[in-house]
């Protein structure tokens, strides 16, 4: 299914990344997976009368997800698209204890 989707938009481009927390998730649910998007341009337009904004390209909003690096690359070597990985950054977590926060 997605190997015809990406057939049928026909990019040549595409970044890769891992999901990584944001500011106000305190889990790591959804964080196990590489994300493969299309590098497109922005196209987007805003409506004069309403104020609206839109866009006209169906790429931006694809977004496949896979279980490892290596799948992406198979992925996207099969269907010949060029691709940008984006390494995740490794968090520095600071175990201290509760008492730490009142020294």
């Amino acid at each position: 299914m997605s190997s015809d989707l990406f057939k049928i938009v026909n990019f040549k481009r595409a970044k890769v990344y891992k999901n990584t927390v944001s500011s106000t998730q305190s889990g790591k649910q959804n964080l196990d997976y590489w994300v493969l998007e299309p590098s497109v341009k922005n196209t987007s337009m805003r409506d004069s009368i309403m104020g609206w904004s839109g866009c006209s390209d169906v790429k931006k909003q694809i977004r496949l997800k896979f279980s490892t690096l290596g799948d992406v690359e198979r992925y996207a070597k099969k269907n010949k698209i060029d691709i940008n990985v984006i390494e995740p950054k490794e968090k520095i977590k600071i175990i201290k204890s509760y008492a730490d926060n009142f020294k």
